[in-house]
């Protein structure tokens, strides 16, 4: 190797280690107030000087347990219904010729580049319509529409690299096309539902404005939500400490998803990039 190979090398290797730092050190400062209490907080400590749980023992006071609650059954029905949707839907896509297919997609697609907000006012309505409001089923309802745009375009992606001749043969053994999706093309597909169902449950735990408005009782609320409800009559009143040990609480359950499916989370985000 050359001495031009291995400076840009290291200096590759160098990028790498200061981006990691720069996407760790905010959740890694997080977890060290997590641990102070009183005056420390107010205090820059790279390492916590004195280990202490107060801080997670008040944030699982109160009503934030139920919001966990609220946020994983959400979040988990969600994920269920985007896939249920998605995988019928990207089957559809992909593999049945009609007229006017590709710009289907497309629109399907340009559905998540509409902001929030922009919607907001009108799936408020659509909620009390239809009686759904301050229950789980107002944020289901809302984040399931927000993210079948990405599960569908993902997984019709996916489905399309996936050999002819498999379906082909199904169809000759008198396979439905329920038959076919369910027990020959739901094996073959799951490094992208893994990966689209748990950036949908990300999407979903972490959501903050539906949630917000479509709820109005704490037993109701979700983490998000709960977190930001944490507050004081000052800044030095705020508990900064419990904020810190929720949030802390509410990451690290996705940061262990990921780098337990961070394989599958690869393989189904490169579906369809390379052929041959």
């Amino acid at each position: 190797m050359t001495p031009r190979q291995i400076f840009w090398k290291v200096m590759f290797y160098a990028f790498v280690v200061f981006v990691v730092l720069i996407s760790v050190f905010p959740f890694y400062y997080a977890v060290v107030t997590s641990f102070e209490t009183g005056t420390e907080l107010f205090q820059i400590h790279y390492f916590p000087p004195h280990f202490s749980l107060d801080n997670y023992i008040n944030a699982l006071k109160g009503n934030f347990p139920r919001s966990i609650i609220n946020s994983t059954f959400i979040a988990a029905v969600t994920v269920v219904l985007s896939l249920f949707l998605a995988v019928t839907a990207s089957y559809a896509l992909a593999r049945v010729r009609f007229r006017g297919r590709g710009l289907l997609l497309i629109t399907i697609l340009a559905v998540s580049m509409f902001p929030q907000i922009a919607v907001l006012a009108g799936l408020y309505e659509l909620v009390r319509f239809l009686g759904l409001y301050n229950t789980p089923w107002a944020m289901i309802l809302s984040y399931t529409i927000f993210t079948l745009p990405f599960t569908v375009w993902v997984l019709t992606t996916f489905m399309r690299e996936l050999p002819i001749e498999i379906e082909e043969a199904a169809i000759v053994d008198g396979a439905s096309p329920w038959v076919i999706i369910s027990q020959v093309f739901l094996p073959l597909l799951w490094p992208a539902l893994v990966t689209t169902g748990l950036l949908a449950f990300i999407a979903a735990w972490n959501e903050f404005l539906f949630a917000l408005t479509f709820t109005i009782t704490e037993n109701q609320r979700t983490t998000p939500v709960a977190i930001a409800t944490f507050s004081g009559a000052t800044q030095h009143d705020t508990p900064w400490g419990p904020i810190m040990a929720a949030s802390v609480i509410v990451t690290v359950p996705l940061v262990i998803l990921v780098l337990i499916f961070q394989r599958k989370i690869v393989a189904g985000l490169t579906a369809g990039g390379v052929k041959g």
